[in-house]
């Protein structure tokens, strides 16, 4: 042949090959594309406010939060976007990426008017307990919008997997969302993990078999010291302090304590909780096999324990810090565990907060911040007694549920009778009652005086069909707690400043100052996936988080 020929037929080869490796580097480039994580773990901790990532940095470990701030990207101005802080609502948001308004989580209970009572966010009269619980008659069914957990299994035709672990139950029920193939919540009295008929008829034989090995007595029975000397706890405030409410069966609230390993419900107000939920976490994702298959699975996480701790000694106390310290160990062992049995950086992990918590009242109080405690049931009386004596004996209030006012519209409109007027009235009080800040009408938010950022929050808080009509704001730094601990459930930066750290799988190192939202999990954790955001989502992509290319 030719050396004309001949190059004519190589060039006409190069010609008629390139598109063949054009598309074959095209469906490269699309099957990296399509990549996904072997498996996410979501971490919801119970009351963690974003200041104790930084407050007992130099006392964590290197393998806990250390290394999800080192290896993860870190959202450091994250908050909840509604009013009412609390763990049903911030669970919900978290999973829908939605707001109350829109979820229908308006608070870990409401009232129903139709009903006549407060009902429980996850209650649900047409399921029983499955497992040793005899009051397990929890389900998503209040939820009323989709969570990233059900938009994962439906994008893959329900071929992957949902678990969800939390000591309570609606810290487990709502982030499985409604397609959980398995949802797993603590018995108090039995000391056993149950279930409800939502989701199966009988425990697996992995539950029956970690209830079997006893944990919460053998851990109780431990007791509860501090990991070190209790003057390495610089961080804390001395022990036995007198607003400390306390542990059953210890007479002062101090260190060592003594716990009844026959009282299993004790482990949600120390660490060992955190520990049981660390073990039937590692339970789950070994017996369901959980990022072994073709497809994303999802574990579902939440540590109550340091809500009860919380609640009882505050954020300065060293039960506290011992809390975290330990906590941080449990982390550390679970992300060991994943590097084993996903290899590490085939698994995604974030972790927030359902709320915060303010300072125990008589702490600020002590160091000159105005702060205090309020009996909402005597606040509550004075505004019956207030109401009646306008307008004849007719106080118009049917039921109050997290500061909300539900009134009696019925028997209003036959009095004629407005909510305005009633609010005018219980303002009036109000200028009686220091510790109110205002009275809002929530039907009328865009005309209430208050300010354009907390009037959002309210916005956002507000469902038509389940929230009261009025509504009580108190000061901030008071609370209506007893006479020892503290609590949350107010629009205010103490409770509404939590973490959002992100590391592992498609995730870029490095952090951001922009306001983020609680609303931004679920949408950002959806575009990781390649899936759609649940169906009520409102958030936006933290897009820096997230690496290019994925």
């Amino acid at each position: 042949m030719k050396p004309a020929a001949v190059k004519t037929c190589i060039l006409l080869f190069f010609v008629f090959l390139t598109p063949v490796f054009t598309i074959g580097t095209k469906a490269q480039q699309r099957s990296e594309t399509l990549r996904r994580p072997k498996l996410v773990v979501g971490i919801v901790v119970d009351q963690m406010r974003y200041d104790y990532l930084y407050r007992y940095y130099d006392k964590y470990q290197e393998g806990g939060f250390k290394r999800m701030l080192r290896e993860g990207f870190n959202c450091r101005d994250h908050h909840y976007h509604y009013a009412n802080t609390s763990t049903g609502p911030g669970h919900a948001s978290v999973y829908t990426g939605s707001s109350p308004a829109i979820h229908g989580i308006i608070g870990n209970d409401w009232y129903v008017r139709s009903l006549n009572k407060n009902i429980n966010c996850v209650a649900d009269s047409t399921v029983s307990g499955v497992g040793t619980s005899k009051t397990g008659k929890g389900s998503p069914r209040n939820l009323l919008v989709t969570t990233v957990t059900d938009q994962l299994r439906i994008a893959n035709n329900f071929r992957s997997k949902t678990i969800s672990i939390a000591l309570k139950d609606r810290s487990a029920v709502l982030p499985g969302g409604h397609t959980s193939n398995g949802s797993y919540w603590f018995d108090g009295d039995s000391g056993d993990w149950v279930t409800s008929t939502f989701y199966m008829s009988a425990l697996p034989d992995w539950v029956q078999a970690f209830n079997k090995k006893k944990l919460p007595a053998q851990y109780l029975s431990k007791g509860w010291e501090t990991l070190f000397p209790v003057k390495y706890y610089q961080e804390s405030t001395s022990d036995d302090q007198g607003y400390e409410e306390g542990l059953e069966g210890n007479q002062k609230p101090v260190f060592p304590y003594k716990l009844d390993p026959t009282e299993p419900d004790l482990v949600g107000s120390t660490p060992w909780g955190n520990k049981l939920t660390k073990d039937m976490a590692i339970a789950a994702i070994q017996a369901e096999n959980l990022g072994k298959g073709q497809f994303t699975d999802f574990l579902a996480l939440s540590f109550s324990a340091p809500d009860g701790v919380g609640h009882k000694f505050g954020p300065n106390s060293i039960e506290q810090q011992d809390l975290y310290l330990r906590l941080d160990r449990e982390l550390a062992q679970l992300f060991d565990f994943l590097d084993q049995w996903n290899g590490k950086g085939n698994y995604t992990v974030f972790l927030t907060a359902d709320h915060g918590v303010v300072d125990v009242p008589e702490f600020l109080t002590n160091n000159k911040i105005p702060s205090g405690r309020y009996n909402a049931g005597e606040i509550h009386t004075k505004i019956r007694e207030g109401l009646a004596k306008e307008f004849g004996g007719e106080h118009f209030i049917k039921g109050i549920s997290s500061g909300q006012i539900y009134l009696d519209r019925k028997r209003m409109k036959e009095k004629n009778v407005s909510i305005a007027a009633v609010q005018d009235v219980i303002r009036e009080l109000a200028e009686e009652i220091p510790v109110v800040a205002n009275v809002v009408n929530l039907h009328k938010l865009n005309q209430e005086p208050l300010t354009e950022y907390h009037k959002q929050l309210y916005i956002n808080d507000f469902n038509a069909k389940r929230s009261g009509d009025l509504l009580i704001m108190f000061q901030p730094g008071w609370i209506g707690r007893g006479k020892h601990g503290t609590t949350h459930g107010t629009p205010y930066n103490y409770d509404t400043h939590v973490p959002f750290l992100l590391f592992g799988w498609g995730i870029k190192p490095g952090e951001t100052f922009d306001r983020t939202h609680i609303s931004d999990i679920a949408p950002t954790v959806s575009a990781l996936l390649h899936i759609l955001p649940p169906s009520g989502s409102t958030g936006k992509i933290v897009k820096d988080a997230l690496r290019h290319g994925l």
